[in-house]
């Protein structure tokens, strides 16, 4: 009977460790849970925290892009107008800077007139344009007037004759006879026996008061017809026999002959160091200073006077001015 009593107890005992055990595991189980549940969040926060700053700066990356390229896109800010009028034998360089500019701002429009170097400064004076184009310097009235003379260019005045012409040479005292009617006939000035058939520009061209001015037959002259543009002497000269004109440099073509002055050839040298006699420059006039001019004038004036403005007036015949 003892036996059985001690036998009882053992197992009795024997439970009870057995609960304290398994409790004791099962503690240690929800502990280390807890802490494959904590880590896990940990993990997962951190990649979080990694994926927003990833997004964050992937932002940032975006808006600065955007940021440079409207600093670099700087062409789509200006706008407004350029309006010029005046000398036709500014017309080829007028219109290439026109062109030129508007292709590198697109919001801004240029517009030319040529209508006389005379109407392009009344123009400019007026108000009515923002630039006078002047195939000659502005007179001591004009600038007393509030004209400011800005030279972009340098050009020659051609002598031409019609292709049949002999003559390759004339001194400028010739060039006065022949314009003040003093001497009628080329048989006089060692060629063919021909009537002179003189052909000029109209009063208030920028040309014919440079021409007439630098060979001193100012007012003087005794025109046999004059011609409204620089383009419609060329083709009159080339068409009428024994016809003598003067153009600019830049639009002479083989229909004509040049013909030298005081046996001097129009070079680029020769233009610039004012050697050649006939070397004029070419005015883009401003009422006031460029910097009084709005935006858009000053930023032409500024294309102009860059590299790829300057590489353009030589481009169409010009030479820049020292």
């Amino acid at each position: 009977m003892k036996s059985i009593k001690r036998i009882a107890v053992f197992m009795t005992m024997l439970f009870m460790l057995t609960s304290v055990f398994t409790a004791c595991s099962k503690s240690n189980n929800d502990t280390q849970s807890s802490d494959n549940t904590t880590a896990g969040t940990t993990d997962n926060t951190t990649t979080d925290s990694t994926t927003t700053d990833s997004t964050t700066t992937d932002s940032t990356t975006t808006d600065t892009t955007a940021t440079d390229g409207t600093t670099t896109d700087t062409s789509a800010d200006l706008s407004g107008t350029v309006t010029m009028a005046g000398s036709t034998s500014m017309e080829k360089i007028a219109n290439a800077a026109a062109e030129a500019f508007m292709g590198k701002y697109p919001n801004v429009t240029v517009t030319a007139e040529f209508t006389g170097s005379g109407a392009g400064i009344e123009s400019v004076t007026n108000g009515t344009v923002n630039i006078g184009n002047s195939s000659r310097n502005l007179t001591d009235a004009e600038k007393a007037g509030g004209l400011v003379e800005n030279i972009i260019a340098i050009d020659g005045i051609a002598i031409v004759v019609d292709t049949k012409n002999t003559v390759a040479n004339l001194t400028k005292d010739q060039l006065a006879q022949i314009y003040k009617g003093e001497v009628t006939n080329w048989k006089d000035l060692g060629g063919s026996d021909q009537p002179i058939v003189v052909i000029g520009r109209e009063s208030g061209s920028g040309t014919r008061d440079a021409f007439e001015e630098l060979v001193g037959v100012k007012d003087a002259c005794k025109y046999s017809n004059e011609i409204n543009s620089t383009g419609g002497v060329m083709a009159k000269v080339a068409s009428t026999p024994g016809s003598i004109g003067y153009v600019s440099l830049d639009v002479v073509d083989d229909t004509v002959n040049e013909v030298s002055v005081d046996s001097i050839q129009p070079t680029e040298e020769n233009i610039i160091s004012r050697t050649y006699l006939l070397s004029r420059p070419f005015v883009m006039a401003t009422k006031g200073e460029i910097s009084a001019q709005s935006e858009t004038v000053q930023a032409f004036f500024a294309y102009l006077q860059s590299t790829e403005g300057k590489d353009l007036i030589k481009s169409v015949g010009l030479f820049l001015p020292n």
